[in-house]
């Protein structure tokens, strides 16, 4: 039996993140014993006190183990805390050390990726976060091998997923590894969650970072946005605001966590994806609106962006054309 401990947090979190993975791990132990077999998870939600409140007092969580509690896991699952209340939760953190030196695996749900990277055990290694914290993650978490575009990352016993409910096919993933497929499989179906999600791309929708103090870089920013149906280039930006090439780069990459050609086509792509989902103009033209002449690179670079076909991402999001080819 695989001993789970949920970390039930202080502060800001994301509570379905907590209750979806004590259901999956109660279920996964329902169906086993249904089927003649013995339960695989030992649950447990272990807090820094007996009490966590969470949006604004409206429901309260009561852990059943605390950090003080002298106890060894093989499993610790990290909700979505949200990174302003990292701070507020780094006690778990040597205590997440301690029990991955003892041979626990660890998880981070969502954006429970930064309390996870504030252990160290990220170091080096892929993992994923809610595609809106992407930017602040890179900026905090440097030496972090940050795989946005990813549902699951599996590195060797520290898992992570992607945002918001995305943290569901961690966990079935996690069953299906401790279990096998046919409990994961079956859980898939009676919680309707789609299985073998890969990637959370299509759901990205790009916010170029401008928290930053650099003003060219912010105007530059700025400037690419307001002429997406041009085609700019680098030395073009660096001599606008009359900066070498090589510091413009180094600067603009520092500031948006983007290089210049990701930012630029990262804003083309988001207004092609727009256009998309809410006009009628067929493919070239929203090709050409956003600055691109040859298909081939656009669709090439669409995928890689969203994961998606132009052709595919209008069927999935253009509801006017879902009306007509229904």
């Amino acid at each position: 039996m695989k001993h789970v401990s949920i970390i039930v947090p202080e502060g800001d979190y994301i509570l379905s993140s907590v209750l979806g993975t004590f259901k999956i791990f109660n279920a996964a132990n329902q169906y086993l014993r249904e089927t003649g077999k013995e339960p695989m998870f030992d649950v447990h939600l272990v807090g820094i006190g007996r009490e966590s409140n969470v949006y604004g007092g409206l429901f309260s969580v009561h852990p059943d183990v605390l950090l003080s509690d002298k106890m060894t896991t093989d499993l610790i699952v990290i909700p979505a805390i949200q990174p302003a209340s990292t701070a507020q939760n780094s006690a778990f953190i040597p205590w997440i050390i301690e029990q991955h030196k003892r041979g626990a695996e660890v998880a981070s749900l969502c954006v429970g990726a930064f309390l996870l990277a504030s252990t160290g055990l990220l170091n080096g290694k892929y993992c994923s976060t809610h595609w809106i914290a992407a930017d602040a993650f890179k900026q905090m978490f440097p030496e972090v091998k940050l795989a946005a575009e990813k549902i699951i990352t599996d590195e060797q016993g520290i898992y992570s997923s992607g945002g918001a409910y995305s943290f569901l096919n961690l966990v079935l993933y996690l069953v299906e590894k401790y279990c096998g497929r046919e409990v994961s499989v079956y859980l898939s179906k009676l919680l309707e969650i789609e299985i073998e999600r890969d990637s959370q791309s299509p759901f990205n929708i790009f916010q170029g970072q401008k928290s930053h103090e650099d003003e060219p870089i912010k105007k530059a920013q700025v400037y690419m946005e307001k002429n997406i149906g041009e085609k700019i280039s680098v030395d073009q930006l660096a001599g606008l605001f009359a900066i070498s090439r090589r510091n413009f780069e180094r600067r603009f990459k520092k500031a948006t966590a983007n290089t210049p050609v990701e930012y630029l086509q990262r804003v083309k792509i988001e207004a092609a994806k727009k256009s998309l989902e809410a006009g009628k103009d067929n493919i070239n033209e929203v090709m050409y609106a956003v600055g691109y002449n040859d298909s081939k690179a656009f669709r090439t670079t669409f995928k890689k962006i969203t994961g998606m076909s132009p052709v595919d991402y209008r069927k999935k999001y253009n509801r006017e054309y879902l009306a007509q080819v229904g």
